[in-house]
C-alpha cells in the first residue's frame, strides 16, 4: 500500500463546486466521490496536482504535489464577497491506496484517514506499506510528477502524460486557452518517459542531466528530471524527451550512466 501524509484543506458552501470547477482542469460536476485534477498557471504549466474528496457536508482538497498554502491563498483571493464558500485552515491527512504495477495510480481508490486515527487503523488492518525508497521507485515507474522536478513551472499536464486529467469540453478554467491550443496539435514537442540504466558502485550521482542521441554527444534529445538508485546496480528515473526522437529510438545516451532505455509508463496518456 501507498501510505503518505498530505496537507489538506476543507471547503464548505453552495458555491464550492462551481468555484473549484473554474480553477481546475477536471470536471468537478460529474458526481464522482474523488476527483484527481490539475491546478495550472495562466500559461498552462502544471503548478499542483490535486485530489478532491466530496462528502455530504464538505469538500476536502489535498495537494498530492504542490504547495497547499499557495493554493489556499490563491483560492481566498479568488472568492467574491457574494460567494457562499468557507475555506478552513490547513490540516494533515493520511492517504492510503493499494499500489499496482499493472494499472495507473490514477485508477486506484484512495482513502483518507485522519491523523489521530491512523495508528488505530493500521493496528486493525494488516497492510504491507511501501517504505520511502520503494514508494519513490514505484512513483517514478508510474511517471508521477514531483514538485521542483517535473513540476517546475514549465511543463504542461499533456507533456507529463496527464491528458485524462484535462476536460476539454467544460467551461473556462485557469490555463484553459493554452490547453485548447495544445489539443489542436497533431503531437507534442516533448513527452515524459521512464528511463532505466546501470551504474557502477563508484558512480552514484548524475552530474550531467543532458540526454544525447548517442555517445558522440552531438545531439541533445532531452534531459533528466529525477532518478533513484534501485537494486542490482540499476537506476530508474524520469526524463523529458523531444518527441521527434521518440519515433525512431528507444535508447539514448547519458554521460554518467552510458546507454539508457526509455519507455512510456502505464499511467502516461498523450495526445
Amino acid at each position: 500500500y501507498w501510505l503518505e501524509e498530505f496537507d489538506s484543506l476543507s471547503l464548505k458552501g453552495k458555491d464550492t463546486r462551481r468555484f473549484l470547477n473554474g480553477l481546475t482542469t477536471s470536471n468537478i460536476n460529474l458526481g464522482n466521490e474523488v476527483v484527481k485534477t490539475c491546478w495550472l498557471t495562466p500559461k498552462g504549466a502544471l503548478r499542483a496536482l490535486l485530489e478532491i474528496y466530496f462528502y455530504e457536508d464538505n469538500i476536502i482538497v489535498i495537494a498530492l504535489q504542490g504547495k497547499l498554502f499557495e493554493i489556499k491563498q490563491f483560492f481566498e483571493d479568488m472568492i467574491f464577497p457574494s460567494d457562499d464558500i468557507l475555506i478552513s485552515k490547513t490540516f494533515l491527512n493520511f492517504r492510503l491506496q493499494k499500489v499496482s504495477n499493472f494499472v495507473s495510480w490514477r485508477e486506484g481508490f484512495p482513502k483518507l484517514i485522519k491523523k489521530n486515527n491512523i495508528e488505530e487503523f493500521l493496528n486493525k488492518n494488516n497492510f504491507m506499506v511501501l517504505d520511502e525508497i520503494s514508494l519513490k521507485e514505484w512513483k517514478i515507474s508510474q511517471a508521477f510528477p514531483v514538485l521542483n522536478n517535473e513540476i517546475e513551472g514549465t511543463h504542461n499536464p499533456l507533456e507529463l502524460g496527464l491528458l485524462d486529467l484535462v476536460d476539454f469540453n467544460k467551461g473556462c478554467y485557469l490555463g484553459q486557452e493554452t490547453m485548447a491550443r495544445l489539443r489542436k496539435l497533431s503531437s507534442l514537442k516533448q513527452e515524459i518517459r521512464v528511463w532505466r540504466g546501470s551504474f557502477s558502485e563508484g558512480n552514484t550521482i548524475c552530474k550531467n542531466k543532458k540526454i544525447y542521441l548517442n555517445e558522440i554527444k552531438d545531439t541533445i534529445v532531452g534531459y533528466i528530471t529525477s532518478y533513484i538508485f534501485s537494486e542490482n546496480l540499476k537506476v530508474i528515473g524520469l526524463a523529458i524527451i523531444k518527441s521527434k526522437y521518440l519515433e525512431e529510438h528507444e535508447s539514448f545516451y547519458l554521460e554518467d550512466f552510458g546507454e539508457i532505455n526509455m519507455k512510456k509508463s502505464i499511467g502516461s496518456i498523450f495526445l
